[in-house]
């Protein structure tokens, strides 16, 4: 018995570290050790482009994460965004909101309605709806009509008082204020305070038509513009109509429009953007028959006043839709504030970042918070790491909201801003997009070739970053390729 424990003993001893060696590479096999290489492709691209790598954020992640990161290179780094920031506000808005919250906006009756006429005030309340838009402000204001009112024997008052904001220089960003990415946000925000051109050419006239919605009411808007000669190309149509902002009253071009281009729509922001709501509304109302014997004006509605009705907005899953798919600026930026002003009542930046901040603290602690600025990443300020972002997109694969959040990005190849993607896998990834004239950045999923789906993050801070698109493309098509 003695002579048998001891051959055991000697048996193990000599079997040993084989055998915990080969368990140790077995285990390696089965979990994928971090990957501080950038890929080949990846690292050519961004030398094509003169980026340095130490100017980029990477990091390629199973999305359940119970493994290794594929990729992580400079994960700890805070870097600005751009437009990915708004991955951060619309899940955080998902997450606390629900994706059926809705903004409403209520209309009030300041006087009986007579034959045809409303004696008194109409009130009209803004509570950060960003998706005013001109077909609902049509809608707004033919129910009215339909309650009898066809003259306004008073004044129409807005009140905007939902949203505490300092003035804003549209020209500040980037001195290209009649841009409508450049607008502010407002309490009642009609079309996102912007004027749809409708340009039609008309050749037996030699001018192209412009048609402008919503009608503003006080603007002599130009309505043509000569045609460029017939040989001319299309090219850089915006360039060539050489706008003309110097009369805030007025929309005028010193240029041409190509016949080749055919029927083309531009959206400009023009002046006086704090006007903006009254010149559409009392342009809308007198466009539609109505009549106004007073004035547009800014002001509060009386206390205890009843609204005669209320128009609801597009429901916060369909805008959240609208703000990844087209990054658009000043949608997020009323998410962001909405998150405020559903805590206290009053809408600011300040408050948005408060609650915003407490979210994450609560879900991830306060290591690698986020610096959101005004919530849409249109800013020199805003900043996350990939590690944090990379996070966040984890906790929201796995939350009650990812259906409606992941919807919301751009399909590469498909449509929003990846539409003219030119990587290799089309459909196979949902990535949002942001670009600054010194930031380029792509986050979203990926689906990889082995079944697995995985979390992309890429950022590049760098004065060449908005050359780094062909970086982005290269490193969405090794992720596939996992």
């Amino acid at each position: 018995m003695l002579q048998t424990k001891i051959f055991l003993r000697k048996t193990l001893t000599a079997l040993g570290a084989p055998l915990l060696a080969l368990l140790a590479a077995s285990s390696q096999a089965q979990t994928p050790q971090t990957d501080t290489r950038i890929p080949a492709a990846v690292e050519a691209a961004l030398q094509r482009a003169k980026i340095p790598r130490e100017a980029v954020s990477l990091m390629v992640m199973d999305v359940d994460g119970k493994s290794a990161p594929r990729l992580a290179w400079r994960t700890h780094q805070p870097m600005n965004p751009a437009s990915v920031m708004k991955l951060v506000t619309t899940y955080a808005a998902l997450d606390q909101l629900g994706p059926a919250y809705v903004w409403r906006t209520p209309v009030f009756l300041g006087g009986p309605v007579a034959d045809g006429a409303l004696r008194g005030n109409l009130y009209i309340q803004g509570q950060g709806d960003p998706k005013l838009v001109l077909e609902r402000l049509w809608l707004m204001l033919r129910r009215l009509q339909g309650m009898g009112v066809k003259v306004i024997v008073g004044d129409i008052v807005l009140d905007r008082s939902a949203f505490q904001l300092p003035a804003h220089d549209a020209a500040g960003f980037d001195n290209e204020p009649w841009r409508p990415y450049n607008a502010s946000p407002d309490a009642l925000l009609i079309n996102y305070k912007a004027v749809a051109l409708n340009i039609a050419p008309d050749a037996g006239a030699g001018v192209a038509r412009i048609q402008y919605d919503p009608p503003m009411f006080g603007m002599e808007n130009q309505t043509t513009v000569p045609l460029t000669a017939t040989n001319s190309d299309c090219g850089d149509w915006h360039t060539k109509l050489q706008l003309d902002m110097s009369n805030p009253q007025r929309i005028g071009f010193n240029g041409s429009y190509p016949a080749i281009c055919g029927d083309k729509s531009w959206s400009i922001a023009p002046a006086q953007p704090e006007q903006f709501a009254a010149k559409a509304i009392e342009g809308m109302w007198r466009d539609l028959g109505g009549k106004l014997t007073g004035t547009v004006r800014d002001g509060a509605v009386p206390q205890g006043l009843q609204p005669a009705f209320q128009v609801e907005s597009p429901s916060l899953s369909e805008v959240v839709r609208d703000i990844n798919k087209y990054s658009n600026n000043i949608m997020a930026q009323h998410v962001f504030l909405t998150l405020g002003m559903q805590r206290t009542g009053v809408a600011n930046f300040e408050t948005s970042r408060q609650v915003l901040a407490q979210w994450w603290q609560n879900r991830w602690g306060a290591a690698e918070q986020p610096v959101v600025d005004n919530g849409a990443g249109l800013s020199r300020n805003a900043s996350i790491t990939a590690n944090g972002l990379a996070q966040m997109l984890q906790n929201a694969w796995v939350s009650p909201v990812m259906p409606e959040f992941v919807a919301s990005m751009p399909i590469v190849g498909v449509d929003g801003t990846l539409r003219r993607s030119r990587s290799k896998s089309t459909g196979a990834a949902h990535l949002k997009t942001g670009t600054l004239r010194d930031s380029a950045a792509l986050a979203g999923y990926v689906d990889g070739a082995s079944g697995h789906r995985y979390v992309l993050v890429a950022m590049a801070n760098h004065a060449n970053a908005p050359a780094a698109r062909t970086a982005w493309e290269a490193l969405v098509d090794w992720t596939a390729a996992q």
